[in-house]
């Protein structure tokens, strides 16, 4: 099977973002099919006020194993994630290509998966790290433990955090993180469960909390949903986005949480002084597009 390149999706001027899917530790299919099945929970109650959230119309893909290009036509090459030039703040990532499913595998969204599934290697729906970056050794894109999630929560959280784990039959998490020269340290997670409904319970339930101020991120006291990626539309993903308010301490941290189908992937951003916009509009963008 050949791989499809990913044009990289623009970024947005400003607005607010959340989640997709995940997985840890492998567990094996004959698990998974014997895993009881969730109670649906698919409410689109308003979790919080002003939440932005995009899901797109439907796209059907051709043939089995073919990528679904996120083509940009009539664009400057600023407006392009990737492409930029060097003012605009962006960084410079790889060309990014859709992997190469199993034979037989439909994508997630088209005919014949309505269990809205990745088949893909959870490993390579990763985003690369940019040019540049020195990666987290610990987070160098192979598997990772649910313990590497729940490092980026505070102590108070990640006991509950586990045990809903436990409950909501989590089957791998994917991680990479790296740091750039210019000191913003970028983790990304990808979480994929036994099914849509648990990851989208897992998904309603996170925003809930943080709606709460609960299960804030690391060294976070009080956050505002970062309107900045408004413009970031990538079909059938809910994609949710905070920013930690002033007062904050020496550092500032950003993320996002984009739920595709039965994987929620959460992408943290933290630097000394502030954590820049455009980076994270493009992190955040591009990742969605590997997931979509």
């Amino acid at each position: 099977m050949t791989e499809q390149a990913l044009t990289p999706a623009p970024p947005a001027p400003s607005a607010p973002a959340p989640v997709e899917e995940t997985a840890p530790a492998p567990v094996t299919e004959a698990e998974a099919a014997s895993a009881p099945a969730p109670k649906p929970k698919r409410s689109r109650r308003p979790l919080l006020l002003g939440i932005a959230r995009w899901t797109a119309a439907v796209l059907v893909c051709g043939g089995v194993g073919a990528g679904t290009a996120l083509g940009i036509t009539g664009m400057e090459r600023t407006d392009v994630p990737g492409l930029a030039t060097e003012s605009d703040g962006r960084w410079d990532y790889p060309e990014l290509a859709l992997p190469a499913l199993p034979e037989d595998a439909p994508r997630p969204w088209t005919e014949g998966n309505a269990g809205e599934i990745h088949h893909a290697d959870l490993r390579k729906l990763l985003l690369p790290a940019p040019a540049g970056a020195t990666v987290d050794p610990r987070l160098n894109g192979g598997w990772a433990g649910l313990d590497s999630y729940l490092a980026l929560l505070p102590q108070k959280d990640r006991g509950e955090v586990k045990e809903y784990m436990a409950d909501s039959a989590l089957r791998h998490v994917a991680a990479r993180g790296w740091t750039t020269p210019d000191g913003t340290t970028t983790r990304v997670h990808l979480l994929r469960f036994a099914s849509v409904a648990f990851a989208e319970d897992f998904k309603d339930e996170t925003m809930e909390a943080v709606s709460k101020s609960s299960r804030l991120p690391l060294g976070v006291e009080a956050a505002a949903i970062d309107t900045s990626l408004e413009e970031v539309d990538v079909p059938y993903l809910s994609l949710y986005a905070y920013a930690e308010t002033e007062p904050h301490g020496p550092e500032q941290t950003r993320w996002a949480y984009i739920q595709a189908g039965d994987t929620v992937g959460v992408v943290t951003q933290t630097r000394e002084g502030g954590t820049p916009t455009v980076p994270f509009q493009q992190t955040v963008g591009l990742q969605a597009q590997l997931l979509g």
